[in-house]
């Protein structure tokens, strides 16, 4: 046999060679398929659960409160502490673009935009997302390692109204608060950082910024932050709830809910500017 084998031509084994490199590499592929089909299939049904579950109002809500204030007003430190410098950051960039060129007052109108549309919105979700989804992932990830989440399934309670709903509804509603909080700071530091920095009168600011202001500009950014906030507190509850291997587990649970989250924060971001932005500059 290996006599055989050795005699076989150099052309007859490159060729048996490519032709097992290209089906495993078919099979690579058709396995990553079929794990991206298994995830979203896992992931709509997770998903359906959730809604399923807000039926059952009785066993949320009395956990929604709380959760509020958990994953909204605590965050409130860390958000507003990243709006004033960047705040600050956007007018002095700006008065360094404009200089010469175009009139200072525009430095409010880049701050109020760049604010309200983009940085706020992002800035605060990436951050929270670091915050709000590696807590909720850590949480429950401990929670399931130590069997509390099977007691309460021994006691009768879903885990889904129970622990899900609540912490999912809070990060929705309570982000757009926070963002919003953002962006008032967030315009208020730049303000601060012209007049102080730059020599720009206060009139010359509100200007700039009313110039073209629209009640849009901070609708499309709240919309935004509740989409990120129910992407990253989705995906903390789901990550957390499948959490496997002891302390290990709880880890890696919390750091796989920190980079799906960023990264859906990201194709969210993109999403709502292809199809709300465009969409609106098509209507003018």
């Amino acid at each position: 046999m290996a006599t055989a084998t050795q005699s076989l031509p150099s052309s007859t084994a490159d060729t048996r060679r490519r032709g097992s490199l290209l089906a495993d590499g078919v099979a690579g592929v058709g396995a990553i398929a079929l794990r991206g089909v298994g995830s979203i299939g896992s992931a709509s049904r997770f998903i359906g659960e959730a809604l399923v579950a807000l039926r059952d109002a009785t066993t949320w809500l009395p956990q929604a409160l709380g959760q509020m204030w958990t994953l909204g007003v605590a965050s409130l430190p860390i958000a507003l502490f990243i709006a004033t410098f960047t705040g600050i950051v956007l007018a002095l960039l700006a008065s360094y673009s404009f200089t010469g060129a175009v009139p200072l007052y525009f430095v409010g109108t880049l701050v109020e935009k760049t604010v309200t549309l983009e940085l706020a919105p992002v800035l605060t979700g990436l951050a929270l997302a670091g915050r709000v989804g590696a807590n909720i992932a850590a949480e429950l990830g401990t929670m399931r390692v130590t069997e509390q989440i099977d007691a309460l399934e021994t006691l009768g309670y879903d885990p889904i109204p129970f622990l899900v709903v609540p912490r999912v509804l809070a990060g929705a509603v309570m982000f757009p608060f926070v963002v919003a909080a953002s962006m008032i700071v967030g315009v208020g530091a730049g303000w601060a950082a012209s007049v102080a920095l730059l020599h720009i009168s206060t009139p010359e600011f509100v200007k700039g910024l009313r110039l073209f202001f629209q009640a849009f500009d901070v609708q499309y950014g709240l919309v935004k932050s509740a989409s990120f906030g129910f992407a990253v507190t989705l995906i903390g509850c789901a990550r957390g709830l499948k959490t496997q291997g002891g302390a290990v587990g709880v880890g890696r649970a919390a750091t796989s809910a920190v980079v799906y989250s960023a990264v859906f924060i990201l194709v969210l971001d993109a999403f709502w500017a292809v199809t709300w932005l465009l969409g609106r500059d098509a209507v003018r």
